[in-house]
């Protein structure tokens, strides 16, 4: 029987509700499977046919340590997926390689932790001026999870605005700018969920950042099951074949959760692509944790 590592942390263990689903399905399937925090020096790596990261959410804490983690770790087992999509894909700045790949993304501009008050200033006008149809713009900086330090201003708090971006940049962040895409308060964003490279399922997700301040943690009762529409899985589709020419992979990602919302004109627009350890949102979707499990067990040879 394969053995196979569901990498987690332990702050974040018990908010995995994909976990459990998982587990089972693994069972189901032929996979010896045991939970491991990535922070654990007991867990023996090598141990493992295979290495699959869950929820070790707390990366953000420590993003270079954790993935000197994924490389260790790379050379010891497989680890899925690997450290090359990790190390792409924690730093939303990918969102400019999708771009320039032809993805329709939201429109976002970057911002350099080191770059002089007075010039950031000057890009936040430029931003706002490019955008004359938004009232509203987002801030945050471009690693983070869970709507971590992510704000929405109104175009009247400019100089709040400008204030928020220097803190970010003064704590060595890299910081994105991007408009408030008003359709998510009536339609939400749809995340949809990819095995092998096959399509699986897909939910909606409420707005997470309200009008007055107030952020939402994703937690269940704001999400609930959504069939992706064929448009939103060809553009979920253009961004995985996307990212996967430019990282130059030779084979599809085992996992991978493709987050979309509409734009002015009705269109979808890749807002994130979650490739490390994205939750999957399995327990809205019958089957989902055993398609999970079996393209793992097509992976390990189980």
């Amino acid at each position: 029987m394969k053995t196979l590592a569901l990498v987690t942390s332990r702050g974040s263990l018990p908010i995995d509700v994909d976990m459990p689903l998982l587990l089972k399905a693994c069972q189901t399937v032929g996979l010896q499977a045991q939970v491991c925090d990535w922070e654990d020096p007991q867990v023996s790596w090598g141990h493992f046919d295979a290495a699959v990261l869950r929820s070790p959410w707390n990366y953000v804490e420590d993003l270079p340590a954790f993935l000197a983690w994924c490389d260790r770790v790379a050379q010891r087992t497989r680890l899925f997926n690997p450290p090359e999509v990790s190390r792409w894909s924690l730093d939303k700045r990918y969102l400019a390689d999708l771009s320039r790949h032809g993805v329709p993304v939201v429109p976002t501009e970057f911002l350099a932790p080191d770059l002089p008050e007075q010039a950031s200033q000057a890009a936040l006008q430029a931003f706002m001026a490019g955008h004359p149809q938004s009232g509203e713009f987002v801030i945050k900086p471009t690693v983070g999870a869970y709507s971590r330090d992510v704000q929405r201003f109104p175009r009247s708090a400019a100089h709040q605005a400008h204030r928020y971006i220097v803190r970010l940049q003064q704590r060595g962040c890299h910081v994105m700018l991007q408009p408030y895409l008003s359709a998510i308060d009536r339609d939400g964003e749809t995340n949809l969920a990819f095995f092998d490279g096959h399509y699986s399922h897909a939910i909606r997700k409420s707005a997470m950042l309200m009008a007055d301040g107030t952020v939402h943690v994703p937690t269940q009762d704001l999400r609930q099951a959504r069939q992706a529409d064929a448009q939103e899985q060809a553009v979920a589709g253009q961004a995985l074949a996307a990212a996967a020419r430019h990282l130059q992979l030779q084979a599809p990602l085992l996992y991978a959760r493709v987050d979309l919302i509409r734009d002015q004109q009705g269109q979808p627009r890749v807002l994130e692509l979650e490739l490390c350890e994205p939750s999957l949102n399995l327990p809205f979707s019958d089957g989902s944790a055993l398609r999970f499990a079996q393209a793992i067990a097509r992976r390990v040879g189980a």
